[in-house]
């Protein structure tokens, strides 16, 4: 256990005291609540006198004691309220101690209270609840960090702000940020509107919501390093899913013909503002469609989703106003190239691409084959400009070994991926569903594994026999909801539109907080 603070101390000395006055500092039974403050705030009206009966809870945020009478703040779910605690009233007979001995001595800031009373307005017109029964909920034995007041120097004014900025501190410790930080919750609850929003408009189309293992006996759908673990009773070594694609088309094979999954993905590499270990993406797939049908349906799902969150297609990021209204615009990768570098990589050799990856200062190495450098250049030079939202399709083959080959381009997929903000957030094929193509695109990524590309995929020849059963023609897509989520909520970092983030063990003295990149 830490250390114990004077402030610590002073807690705990005040839990006894309640003990020894037969007062309960957690009890059990429920507290009834009737109303939230911003709803008494929103709809109280002097003439009408409404809400006589209120019986609200919450966490004491201030208390300024004047005698027999004392103002206080509660905090609850939606906002603050002030209350109005007069000695007489929350102690009717002859014992004053309620009022004496535990409002004025025993809370503190942090402590959680039911109180039940009458809306009322103060002289000076604030909406507040004249307190009638007051009982404690449960006891905060550690202090909030302080709103302070500072005076600006430039303009006189008076600012408060918080004890509690360091992002380090907030992520480690999100439930005293939430606390302290109210406006953050915004950012998470626009988060689950963006994912139910989603949901809404799939599952109107009537596809279906399903769940597919996340411990995987091999990792695939994607080109990433995986976590490891092992299960004891079959003695057998499991991954942590890196995508869930080879198990939903399993399912398209097995009849269905829309399927979609919110999956938590696991990938073992570096962290940034854009990257945390764990992350959600949506994928579905839909039999007999292709790549540009899908690039339709995410224009208009992406759309919706603008419109819910914000009543309108254009939404601010950072000094970046981006317009979600469709259409949006479209580029192949070969013609982003050559727009924002002036290269045409058309039938050019590795060494050609090479050198000129090296023109343009773009840093490899020797593992990476033909698709890498152009996936290298394309992400130096092209992705950082691509603000407002655009696809990009027609990937080299050797970068996509689950897409399926171009219709009419040699040595291209039928792929694409938005970008929005310089920063991909959806990857979507026409799905590769020859058997014997397949096999051969997985043998060529076991190649690349044998050079050093710690990313290539692997050979997964349950897949492929469910492959060899037949599988009908089928467009995919994945969409990663933090970097959706981040654009839509203006945050900078994927760290703020994850409640939890991960971090490095407190006892390090090293910088825990990813940096920005």
């Amino acid at each position: 256990m830490h250390h114990l603070s004077e402030q610590e101390i002073i807690r705990r000395n005040k839990l006894d005291e309640l003990h020894k006055l037969g007062i309960e500092p957690y009890p059990s039974e429920l507290f009834d609540v009737n109303f939230y403050a911003q709803e008494i705030l929103d709809n109280y009206h002097p003439e009408l006198n409404n809400f006589q009966e209120v019986s609200l809870a919450g966490r004491i945020m201030s208390v300024r004691v004047m005698g027999k009478a004392s103002f206080a703040e509660l905090m609850d779910a939606s906002g603050r309220i002030q209350l109005y605690v007069n000695r007489d009233e929350i102690c009717p007979g002859e014992d004053k101690t309620l009022y004496n001995n535990v409002f004025k001595k025993l809370v503190d800031l942090g402590d959680f209270v039911g109180v039940k009373g009458r809306v009322f307005t103060t002289m000076v017109g604030e909406i507040s609840i004249h307190v009638t029964e007051f009982k404690f909920l449960s006891k905060s034995l550690r202090p909030l960090p302080v709103v302070r007041e500072a005076v600006d120097e430039a303009t006189g004014e008076k600012k408060t702000y918080d004890a509690f900025t360091d992002p380090e501190q907030r992520y480690r410790q999100r439930y005293v940020d939430l606390v302290v930080n109210p406006q953050v919750r915004d950012a998470f609850v626009k988060r689950t509107q963006l994912v139910q929003a989603m949901r809404n408009y799939l599952n109107d189309k009537g596809y279906l919501e399903v769940e597919t293992p996340i411990l995987q006996p091999l990792y695939g759908g994607a080109a990433a390093r995986p976590f490891k673990t092992h299960h004891n009773t079959l003695d057998m070594t499991l991954y942590l899913r890196i995508a869930n694609e080879l198990y939903l088309k399993r399912l398209i094979v097995g009849g269905f013909d829309g399927v979609y999954e919110f999956s938590k993905d696991f990938r073992n590499e570096g962290m940034s503002r854009f990257h945390n270990p764990e992350f959600t993406q949506m994928e579905l797939y839909v039999a007999y469609k292709d790549y540009y049908w899908m690039m339709d349906l995410v224009e208009e799902m992406v759309e919706r989703v603008a419109l819910t969150l914000h009543g309108q297609t254009e939404v601010q990021v950072g000094e970046n106003l981006i317009n979600f209204q469709r259409p949006w615009k479209r580029f192949t990768m070969a013609e982003a190239i050559e727009h924002f570098t002036g290269l045409n990589i058309d039938g050019k050799s590795e060494d050609e691409l090479r050198a000129a990856a090296k023109d343009l200062n773009v840093g490899l190495d020797p593992s990476m084959g033909k698709a890498k450098i152009i996936d290298e250049i394309f992400g130096e030079h092209v992705e950082p400009k691509l603000i407002q939202p655009t696809f990009i399709t027609d990937y080299p083959v050797e970068m996509s070994p689950l897409a399926k080959k171009h219709r009419s381009k040699p040595g291209l997929v039928e792929r694409f991926e938005a970008i929005c903000n310089g920063k991909e957030i959806c990857n979507a094929f026409s799905e590769l569903n020859d058997p014997i193509d397949q096999r051969a695109r997985f043998e060529e990524q076991l190649e690349l594994g044998k050079r050093g590309d710690t990313e290539a995929m692997v050979l997964d020849e349950d897949f492929l026999r469910a492959l060899e059963y037949g599988m009908p023609p089928t467009a995919g897509l994945g969409i990663g909801i933090d970097r959706l989520s981040m654009i839509m909520t203006n945050s900078n970092s994927i760290q703020d539109v994850l409640f939890f983030p991960q971090m490095k063990p407190e006892n390090t003295k090293s910088e825990n907080a990813p940096k920005p990149e």
